[in-house]
């Protein structure tokens, strides 16, 4: 084998890394819970503004063996082409989140079945978001802050 290839290959992986970021940064989530204290970052510092949409609603989530999740205290399943976004945004396979359990914002599709997910951080958790379709309909939602105001 071509150790030059390997060697050219681990300098242009550590030239595209951020500063101070390490090999655990590009690595998935694990079975522990990583407490989100904060908004997500970009690597310069500034904080990662997630836009929900309207229909979205906020609930807690327990993760099964996929597709079997537990939604608000009710055994459910994912839609076939779920979506789970992590913290920082990026996409989290639901195999890795097996047993967790999480404050979320999510979509169901026209079947009922849960579609898409959005696992919050703790500045995020602290918005108002509604709960219910019911909420949903009561409440007045600004689309450019993505807040509720409840009336």
């Amino acid at each position: 084998m071509n150790r030059c290839a390997q060697r050219c290959l681990a300098l242009a992986l550590a030239a595209l890394a951020p500063a101070g970021a390490s090999a655990q940064d590009f690595v998935g989530p694990t079975k522990t819970p990583q407490a989100a204290t904060s908004a997500p970052t970009t690597s310069d510092g500034q904080s990662v503004r997630r836009n929900f949409p309207r229909n979205a609603l906020r609930g807690k989530i327990v993760f099964g063996v996929p597709p079997v999740i537990t939604m608000n205290g009710v055994v459910t399943r994912m839609a076939p082409a779920y979506r789970i976004h992590g913290v920082n945004n990026l996409l989290v396979m639901s195999a890795q989140l097996d047993g967790q359990a999480a404050t979320v914002n999510y979509s169901r599709d026209v079947e009922g079945h849960v579609l898409e997910v959005w696992i919050l951080s703790a500045a995020e958790i602290a918005n108002a978001w509604p709960a219910t379709l019911e909420q949903s309909t009561t409440w007045t939602f600004d689309p450019i802050a993505q807040t509720w105001t409840k009336p």
